[in-house]
């Protein structure tokens, strides 16, 4: 496993278009993004993409905006990872709803199929997340959340997401920064066993 540091560098370069970093992550993530794609796919009665399509797309709409310097709170492994659960989950979402709405829709002629698949301009330009996105997120956030089962954990993983630093979490629980350190190790390896086929 590659120390905190090495995914700090690989961040940073990949935002400053190095192509050698995007290998190294992908190599890092991937397999993770297709566990996590899997999983929520699952139970979806027809697919036309399967969960690598998924993680493939998320990984790929990752790096561009992540070269575009679109996620400005990107910085470190937690942030980085939280960032790619979020667009996984956002793709694996759409793709049931795809899958959904082939069902449900008669066949057309090619070309408003052609039409149809174009992204509205509003989509694109907005930042704001789809509602049911929102829901998806904050199912799987509580899932995570409940996964850690001892409370002090959630407090500390909850506290971490909201942006606060080590040290004022130490500082909030009356620990040494280095134990917080070794709780948040704990918490990591507890949720990337929950998205790792």
């Amino acid at each position: 496993m590659a120390p905190d540091g090495s995914i700090t560098r690989w961040i940073g370069l990949l935002q400053a278009g190095d192509p050698a970093a995007v290998q190294q992550l992908w190599e890092r993530y991937f397999r993770r993004l297709v566990g996590l794609a899997r999983k929520k796919l699952a139970g979806s009665p027809r697919r036309a993409a399967d969960e690598e399509d998924v993680a493939l797309s998320a990984f790929d709409t990752f790096c561009r905006r992540a070269e575009q310097g679109r996620f400005p709170q990107l910085s470190d492994r937690d942030s980085l990872w939280r960032l790619l659960v979020v667009i996984t989950s956002r793709k694996a979402s759409h793709q049931v709803h795809y899958d959904q709405r082939q069902k449900r829709v008669p066949p057309r002629p090619a070309q408003a199929v052609s039409q149809a698949n174009q992204p509205d301009l509003d989509q694109i330009i907005s930042r704001e997340p789809r509602p049911d996105d929102v829901v998806v997120m904050a199912e799987e956030y509580q899932r995570l959340l409940q996964g850690l089962g001892n409370p002090e954990l959630k407090s500390i993983a909850q506290w971490r997401m909201e942006g606060y630093t080590v040290e004022e979490i130490a500082g909030k629980l009356g620990y040494a920064p280095r134990s917080i350190k070794r709780k948040l190790r704990l918490i990591r390896t507890a949720w990337e066993k929950e998205v790792t086929p």
